[in-house]
């Protein structure tokens, strides 16, 4: 895994807008601040750093992958999130509620 290409991808606006959608789909309570919280760790799923820097490697360049759903899917975030509040929230945690 790129540790760089984690960082960069934890800041992109445009995927972070994007895992905030996903969140709040999830009924995820504040998703901004939860997104906030866990963007890091979202953006180390497996898979994820070799997509971005595919986009970037392209001849031309993708000059914006956080916003191209075909770098980063939109069922590549689907999961990160899913993923990232199961380990967070494991279904018997106290107050976890299945909406």
């Amino acid at each position: 895994m790129g540790y760089k290409t984690v960082a960069v991808m934890s800041d992109d606006f445009a995927l972070r807008q994007r895992l905030i959608a996903a969140a709040a789909q999830e009924n995820i309570d504040d998703p901004v601040a939860w997104v906030e919280l866990y963007r890091w760790e979202i953006a180390a799923q497996p898979g994820w750093d070799a997509a971005w820097d595919s986009a970037l490697a392209a001849d031309p360049p993708n000059p914006d992958p956080g916003n191209d759903e075909s770098v980063i899917t939109d069922g590549m975030i689907l999961s990160g999130v899913q993923q990232v509040w199961n380990e967070k929230n494991p279904p018997d945690a106290p107050g976890r509620s299945e909406e």
